[in-house]
């Protein structure tokens, strides 16, 4: 685990977030606000430091707390090299009323490191959950074509197309009509959105030489990274999608699993 102490005492633990957030499945779940979980660090014996991303990172935290799902998403662009503990967010959360326990565990050294998949578009930046692809103009049916590995997958018409990571195939994706990946498979989700015809197959596909084209001339796409429109992509244009750079979280006992079960386990 990574719960070690720091040169000068105490272990660090980093906050980052806030009180009122939405949970897994977009329910809105309430957890102490981190003046409350900053206490209880103290309380445990660790050393908090709370506040924006940057003043955060600066005080170089041997482990980070992400309180909800914009401040999971914050800490992944900062690329930070402790690791993560999202509550309240992300694909294996601790619930926010578990806040506190999981807090004691990361202080027992009872977290395990586990590192997420990535996407990365060339020239966009780096995808946690999932990159897509959407017509930019409502209701506008658009073609696409897939290929892995420079083998054509399928071409189809929708409103879009979604490419999700393990940690994201029970969002966006999910709701499309894709599968659940569990975090052991090498691998994403490609999920047609709002498609024409009603019988589109989905495909778990390796991510490397994956490419996503836009073959209806007439049609500009928004490409999204996490739901945040990073650019925009021409007719006839492809995205190139590979691997990036791993995500470094952490997983105590009190986490969800990946597929909504708690990690631990009742005697």
């Amino acid at each position: 685990m990574t719960s070690d102490r720091t040169a000068d005492g105490p272990t660090r633990i980093g906050l980052v977030g806030s009180r009122e957030t939405a949970g897994s499945g977009g329910q809105a779940t309430t957890v102490p606000p981190l003046e409350e979980l900053a206490a209880a660090v103290r309380e445990l014996g660790g050393d908090p430091v709370s506040g924006p991303v940057d003043r955060v990172l600066e005080a170089e935290p041997s482990v980070l707390v992400a309180v909800g799902e914009a401040a999971l998403y914050e800490l992944f662009r900062a690329d930070p090299d402790a690791s993560t503990l999202p509550i309240a967010a992300g694909a294996r959360p601790v619930p926010g009323d578990r806040a506190v326990a999981a807090l004691e565990s990361v202080l027992a050294g009872e977290g395990e490191r586990r590192h997420d998949r990535t996407l990365s578009v060339d020239g966009e930046g780096r995808a946690l959950r999932g990159v897509t692809l959407v017509a930019d103009e409502p209701a506008r049916i658009t073609g696409f074509a897939v290929r892995s590995r420079d083998e054509p997958v399928a071409r189809f018409r929708a409103d879009g197309v979604v490419v999700a990571t393990p940690a994201g195939s029970g969002g966006y994706a999910t709701a499309a009509g894709g599968p659940l990946i569990s975090p052991a498979i090498d691998g994403v989700a490609v999920v047609p959105i709002g498609p024409f015809v009603t019988r589109t197959d989905r495909w778990v596909l390796p991510v490397e030489e994956l490419e996503l084209s836009i073959v209806r001339e007439e049609t500009l796409v928004a490409l999204a990274l996490d739901g945040e429109t990073a650019a925009t992509v021409a007719p006839g244009s492809t995205v190139e999608i590979r691997p990036g750079e791993p995500f470094a979280t952490l997983v105590v006992p009190e986490s969800v699993g990946p597929f909504g079960s708690a990690e631990r386990r009742e005697s």
